[in-house]
């Protein structure tokens, strides 16, 4: 696996809700501040207060073994009520990823999938590749296991609180 291959990783969740609803839920960009371990505040910037291609927000993110650092995000696509996706940056320069929410209509709800992938920008991941280039695999392939359990986190919390 190499970073340059943009790798990808998702997770999905079927919920007994109707779309509108997961809409307005994965929209909600406070949605991972409640769930994922790492992200640890959002907030929308230049007067948005909603997904439309163009509005940014930042966020504020703290891992274990990465440190705390800040991203710029700006809205790239939406398809509504079905897609959204954001490109992640330090605030300008090539995406160090891009994440997306879609919804599926099912017959007794909806399948809400949250996913990323990587680059093709260099994110703070290439420092630990530029260090470690024979690991390059490993690595990648750790981060993208903390970003399906977050993802994952994020799905059944989101379905806990629908369902409710």
């Amino acid at each position: 696996m190499r970073y340059r291959d943009c790798p990808t990783v998702e997770a999905s969740e079927r919920m007994a809700v109707d779309v509108d609803i997961a809409w307005a839920a994965v929209t909600d960009i406070t949605l991972p501040t409640r769930f994922s371990p790492e992200i640890q505040s959002v907030a929308w910037l230049d007067g948005a207060t909603e997904p439309v291609v163009g509005a940014r927000f930042e966020g504020r993110n703290r891992n274990e073994h990465l440190g705390e650092w800040t991203t710029t995000c700006t809205v790239a696509e939406v398809e509504t009520p079905r897609r959204w996706t954001w490109e992640v940056s330090a605030g300008g320069g090539e995406a160090w990823s891009t994440w997306g929410f879609e919804i599926d209509p099912v017959r007794d709800g909806v399948v809400v999938r949250q996913w990323m992938r990587m680059g093709p920008g260099r994110s703070g991941l290439n420092i630990a590749i530029d260090a470690m280039p024979d690991r390059e695999g490993r690595i990648i392939e750790v981060r993208l296991a903390e970003h399906r359990a977050a993802m994952a986190a994020n799905l059944a919390g989101l379905r806990a609180d629908l369902e409710a």
